[in-house]
């Protein structure tokens, strides 16, 4: 089983990752907890030069994205799954394309093509998305902001914006869920969605 989390920054999704794969592997499972951008060590270097360093062109930032992505299944996502785990990733192909396609302008389709080569075609079976006002996403980020999160709220209004039309494009893989509930309330909501899948 391959699950990804969604969401503007301050969602929630990084939160449910680690409680799915908590109780995935309390029930005995194999499960590879990853994230994006990142995962391995070029995805870590892709993620320090994209949210730490300076200006990045919005087509140089999706391709710096994409090429994370595709290191990232090559090395980590697929031999997972091959092997039986399931996977856990803390964003993925969805986010390049609200972020970059959508906020940056670059085109939800153009963006989605892309990453789609780059990863294969490979798709998650469950992407849980958390919506969140983006009014909220400042309020509730603890820590010093990256390059992405200082970013106005026209920019966060964008990548709702295209949240929102990915998951009304693709209703059987993406599941929308209220990021404003209780963490554990939306905790039963992802794992019931995932049984009924199973």
């Amino acid at each position: 089983m391959f699950v990804s989390f969604e969401g503007l920054d301050g969602s929630g999704k990084t939160t449910q990752a680690e409680l799915l794969r908590a109780r995935l592997e309390a029930e005995g499972e194999e499960v590879v907890a990853t994230r994006e951008p990142g995962g391995t060590e070029l995805g870590e270097r892709i993620r320090e030069l994209v949210l730490h360093g300076g200006h990045v062109a919005p087509w140089a930032e999706a391709l710096l994205y994409a090429a994370s992505r595709a290191q990232h299944v090559d090395e980590v996502i697929r031999p997972a799954l091959e092997r039986g785990a399931s996977v856990i990733c803390d964003r993925y192909l969805d986010s390049s394309v609200a972020y970059q396609g959508g906020a940056r302008g670059l085109g939800l389709e153009r963006v989605l093509e892309l990453n789609l080569a780059a990863v294969g075609g490979l798709l998650p079976d469950r992407t849980f998305l958390l919506l969140l006002d983006p009014a909220q996403v400042s309020a509730r980020l603890r820590r010093e902001h990256d390059r992405l999160e200082r970013e106005g709220d026209d920019f966060h209004a964008g990548v709702d914006a295209a949240y929102r039309e990915l998951a009304a494009r693709f209703p059987e893989r993406i599941v929308v869920l209220d990021g404003t509930r209780p963490a554990e309330m939306l905790a039963e909501e992802v794992y019931g969605a995932l049984r009924v899948r199973s």
